[in-house]
């Protein structure tokens, strides 16, 4: 029997439409393709079973295995129906049930996935023998639309992922980036207007916990941040924008922990330089703007390439706290929002800039750009993570976002 006309010739020919599943005919590579499929599959096994203690029933911890698998997959649209379908199900009932009204531990399953995740990308970075990379806390919230009126923390507000008000909820996240390697979010909370705790039948609707306390971003930011160190997560740099550089108690608290940041703040914000000059940052950027000294560094590739920037750095009073300025090489303007405050001097010849991203990205992404103050031709490295599955989230009660009345 003759062979294959596609095999004739040579062993690099494109095998013929019914043999579509062959996507290479290369050895190596679909060994590697083989070997990464069995190492996706242990390592989601590994993750079920450390997910066991946090569940009281086995149907249930079953059930959130098949979601967290629909989760990970790339089916275009995540909706009760389509993970459903992944999973198996006839309907969505098991997986509406997982996620109202199950008895889980959603604290619990939130630091063993923290603490799995950031295993992973420590592991990853060591085997794949780079130099160390930087290791950073991107903080920042995430906006999802919603048209009723019965879900935990719904109204109208700015919502990032349309650009404008809207009825939806915001979401604070953070996501741990190891450069080089990868990121992957390891902390969320939702934020519950004030006018919802104070409303009684509002908070029964939306089965908020009796005595529940308000708090603002930046709390829950601090809150997330407590669950990391407690885990033992350790950092070079928390970064964040204006909503969390303005929070004097985030401030204060990464202080006490002696964690560096850098973190957005308004153009409003009160310096005291070196000889006990009192400048807001808008000021102290405008003295620097005609001054020679600043540096062309690159804060990452966008659509068009690299995008350049002027970059200066002041010194402020504090041995511990400056001012980070960028300008635009095009215009000469020095915009608002990309002032930082930041702590934590430089110790040695690299000094590491972090910056977290600013207005107007698309909703679930961070953009953390780190670069190192050594040769001018050293470039940024910028890092994006999405936030898969939250979009289309089917989650409506309080309980089911990990909140302190979550059920045991």
């Amino acid at each position: 029997m003759p062979a294959p006309q596609w095999v004739i010739g040579s062993c690099a020919a494109q095998p013929p439409r019914d043999h579509a599943f062959v996507r290479t005919t290369r050895c190596k590579a679909a060994a590697a393709a083989r070997i990464g499929a069995a190492l996706a599959r242990r390592k989601r096994s590994e993750l079920l079973e450390l997910l066991r203690p946090g569940f009281a029933r086995t149907g249930p911890w079953l059930q959130a295995g098949k979601y967290v698998m629909a989760v990970m997959s790339q089916i275009p649209k995540r909706n009760g129906w389509t993970i459903a379908a992944h999973a198996g199900d006839r309907a969505p009932d098991r997986t509406q049930r997982l996620l109202n009204r199950a008895v889980w531990d959603t604290f619990a399953a939130m630091g063993v996935v923290r603490r799995f995740a950031v295993a992973g990308l420590d592991e990853a970075a060591r085997t794949a023998g780079r130099r160390r990379g930087l290791a950073v806390a991107a903080i920042d919230e995430t906006g999802q639309v919603k048209q009723g009126e019965l879900t935990a923390g719904v109204k109208r507000q700015y919502l990032g992922c349309v650009g404008k008000v809207a009825n939806g909820i915001n979401t604070v996240h953070v996501a741990y980036v190891r450069e080089g390697t990868g990121h992957a979010l390891v902390g969320a909370r939702e934020w519950i207007p004030a006018g919802h705790l104070d409303d009684p039948v509002k908070s029964a609707v939306m089965g908020l916990p009796d005595g529940l306390a308000f708090r603002t971003k930046g709390q829950l930011a601090i809150d997330i941040l407590a669950d990391a160190f407690a885990d033992g997560l350790c950092l070079d740099f928390v970064c964040g924008d204006e909503v969390y550089g303005s929070c004097t108690e985030l401030r204060e608290y990464l202080e006490e922990r002696d964690q560096a940041y850098v973190l957005r703040v308004p153009c409003s914000f009160p310096l005291v330089l070196p000889g006990g000059i009192m400048l807001t940052c808008k000021q102290a950027a405008a003295r620097l703007a005609s001054r020679p000294g600043w540096e062309i560094r690159s804060a990452g590739t966008g659509s068009k390439g690299h995008r350049w920037y002027a970059w200066a750095w002041l010194g402020t009073a504090s041995a511990r706290h400056h001012l980070l300025i960028r300008r635009h090489l095009d215009t000469g303007e020095l915009p608002v929002a990309p002032v930082h405050c930041c702590t934590g001097a430089p110790s040695g010849p690299c000094m590491p800039l972090v910056a977290a991203h600013g207005p107007g990205k698309p909703p679930g992404r961070f953009r953390c750009l780190a670069s190192a103050r050594v040769p001018p031709a050293a470039v940024a490295v910028g890092c994006r993570c999405r936030v898969r599955g939250v979009f289309a989230c089917r989650v409506r009660h309080w309980a089911c976002h990990g909140g302190p009345g979550s059920p045991p």
